[in-house]
């Protein structure tokens, strides 16, 4: 079930279904840039009531989170649905989503890192289509947003097909912290292990976080799939290949 593509006059809603909003170092002038950013899309930007609610996990109540979750899948004039940012317990809302109501009002959900657990529970649990892409935050981004920004828009605005090539540069630094200080370095592209071709639906996310939902009712079927990874700072070749096992003893993978 795909949900509608964007336009311009579309309503976009942010949540905060992980960390909150109002994180110390997430500073004004990153949402000012990211709201300008959707306004140049023709896309108009609304915030869920909690996303500025902040507790000693830098989350809020699973409560206040589900409630905007909700209002966002209720409300039709809301198209997309994107996260403010990641975090670590967005798996906590699993259990307390209403299914029903997000399979009746389909739309838009974008997000990556924690919020793997959220898009891949909702499909597993509704068949809605659902999108690993930037949050809200990386709207902010000054300096190397260009890619992110093409593809979001080939992706969530275009119906037509479009092949996903690497980017010339790339960084890892917190450019959320210092914009100013950022090295970007030239990417020698793809580096293929195995050659061969596939052809299957697109499923993944944060390994860990994927990892997460395994021999629980929120996994999807791995069968047929071609499945796509991310992991982050926190892990080390050790811990990846370690989680990777894990994903590979999914009996589903065979296939």
């Amino acid at each position: 079930m795909f949900p509608p593509k964007l336009k311009k006059g579309d309503k976009v809603m942010v949540i905060a279904p992980a960390q909150s909003l109002a994180l110390p170092w997430i500073s004004g002038e990153i949402k000012q840039i990211a709201i300008e950013r959707f306004e140049k899309l023709g896309l108009k930007i609304n915030f869920g009531r909690h996303v500025n609610e902040i507790d000693e996990f830098n989350s809020s109540s699973i409560e206040s989170r589900i409630d905007d979750l909700h209002e966002a899948f209720k409300d039709d004039s809301i198209k997309c649905i994107i996260s403010a940012i990641g975090g670590f317990n967005s798996n906590q809302l699993l259990r307390y989503l209403d299914y029903k109501l997000i399979k009746q009002h389909p739309k838009i959900l974008c997000g990556f890192s924690d919020i793997t657990a959220l898009a891949n529970a909702i499909y597993a649990k509704t068949g809605l289509v659902t999108y690993i892409g930037p949050h809200f935050i990386s709207f902010g981004e000054k300096r190397g947003f260009r890619y992110t920004l093409e593809y979001f828009k080939k992706c969530l605005f275009s119906s037509e097909p479009f092949e996903i090539k690497p980017s010339k540069k790339w960084s890892d630094d917190k450019w959320m912290r210092n914009q100013k200080n950022r090295k970007f370095y030239s990417n020698e592209g793809y580096w293929i292990i195995n050659e061969g071709e596939a052809t299957g639906r697109i499923i993944g996310g944060n390994l860990s976080t994927l990892n997460l939902l395994q021999g629980t009712e929120f996994m999807p079927s791995l069968d047929g799939k071609i499945i796509f990874l991310e992991d982050d700072e926190l892990s080390t070749p050790q811990i990846f290949d370690r989680d990777l096992q894990s994903l590979i003893h999914h009996l589903a993978l065979k296939k």
